[in-house]
Order: structure tokens, then sequence, then C-alpha cells
């Protein structure tokens, strides 16, 4: 029996214009009704509160799985700290990389942001010496495959990449995965993984997809995602999540 779904955002939950639709959101709302859990789990940080209606979630999953949250209750932390990404970045930035850090909603970089995401509003340029404090998340616009063998190669041991489709390398404490960081959400609610349904579409989504007890893949999601999921749903075009809820969870109560 699923007692908690776990859902990524962009690609998934997310229709292409980054909207919920309201067929989506009556779908979630009888689901919370039966009393089951309802979590996202995201690359983003704040800006995935600004498109979403917080009263559909119990908990959130940030930052690829760097932060955990039950309500305002962090649970879960892995971000990291300035002695370890400041030198870095700025040793990328140096090879003309452009190159970034989120934290706290803030996002420090050393190129404009505006002119790559329409829909971040804190900004601040930075060359990478003066501190700000951990970072939730680091980032990396990757424009070919001898800038990501170069990041790749410069990378702290204890640091992992994620590369999506769009060339975005996500940098991420080793321990911020978010398998871990929705397992510490099972935790809390006292669930096990395996009353867990789990959607998502790109390979930073598949630790979470094997480690739930339902793995979806959306139609749309990469090959490798697809490859590894117990099952493949419609499309996030298609409103997928939802459509997968009210076959087997509504139609079943």
């Amino acid at each position: 029996m699923v007692k908690m779904i776990a859902t990524d955002l962009d690609d998934t939950l997310f229709r292409p214009d980054y909207t919920i639709s309201r067929y989506t959101v009556e779908t979630l709302e009888k689901v919370r009704d039966l009393g089951i859990k309802i979590v996202y789990a995201t690359a983003r940080g704040k800006s995935a509160e600004e498109l979403l209606p917080d009263h559909l979630f119990d908990g959130r999953v940030l930052m690829n799985g760097a932060l955990a949250y039950a309500g305002d209750t962090l649970l879960y932390d892995r971000s990291i700290p300035f002695e370890d990404y400041a030198p870095f970045l700025a040793h990328l930035s140096d090879q003309k990389m452009s190159v970034g850090a989120e934290i706290k909603g803030v996002h420090y970089t050393n190129f404009a942001v505006t002119g790559s995401w329409y829909d971040i509003r804190h900004s601040h340029l930075t060359d990478f010496q003066e501190n700000h404090g951990p970072a939730d998340k680091l980032f990396v616009l990757v424009q070919n495959p001898a800038e990501e063998d170069r990041l790749k190669s410069s990378l702290p041991a204890h640091l992992y990449i994620s590369v999506s489709r769009d060339g975005l390398a996500m940098v991420m404490h080793r321990e911020a995965k978010k398998s871990l960081g929705l397992a510490a959400l099972v935790r809390h609610f006292g669930l096990v993984p395996e009353e867990v349904a789990a959607f998502g579409d790109q390979p930073n989504d598949m630790d979470m997809l094997e480690y739930a007890g339902w793995g979806i893949a959306m139609a749309n999601a990469a090959e490798e995602v697809r490859a590894i999921a117990d099952e493949i749903g419609d499309s996030n075009s298609q409103d997928g999540v939802a459509r997968w809820l009210d076959r087997n969870v509504l139609n079943k109560a």
C-alpha cells in the first residue's frame, strides 16, 4: 500500500511551462485526504516554493538532497563549507567557466544569472573570495565535453557531479542525494521505503526511484532513468503523476 508520494518537479510534476494543472492539484488533494503523505524532491532551492501551492505538501527535499524538511523542521543537512567549495569554483572561474553556488536562496555566480534562468530572483556576482557561508549546491554551465572533463578532473573527492541534458552540472556533497533526503522524511513519518511511490525524469532522480517501493519514470524521462524504473508513466505534459495516482491510488481506495 502506498503511504507516501515523492515527486521530482521540473519535467515531472511541472508541465513544460512550469505550472501545475488544476487536475493535478485536485488529484493531489484527494490523495492527501486519504492520509497519504506527499513530498517533493528537487534540485531547486527556494525557487520551488514560489512555484508551488504549499498546502499540498508534507515535506520537501531541496538541492538534490542537500536539505530535507518536514514543514519548517530541518531533518537532513549536507551543505558544503566555504573552505571546500571556494578554491574549487575560483579555479574553474580562472578557466573561464560559468560557475556558481546557491546559498540560502541566493545565487552567487561569476556570470549574469538572469541571462540563463528567468525565474532566479536573487543573485550576486562574486569572485568567490568573500565567505557567504556554506553552499547548498554548486553549479557549472558545461558548454562542451572538454569542459566536462576539466570539471571532473578538478572535482574534490568529497563531492560528486550530476550533469543534466541541458548541460547544467550540479555539484553536491557526496551524501546530498534525493534518496538520502527522502529517507530522512520516511523515517520522520514512521514509514518504510516499500510504502513510497517516487516519480522522476533525470539521472539525479535515479537513486530516489531505486530507493522507493515503486519507481515511476515519466514518458519524457532520460533513457537511463526509464531503464531502471519499475514502470513508465505518462509524460509531464500529460499530467503523468496525477494520471498514475488516479489509476493506482484513487481508483483502488
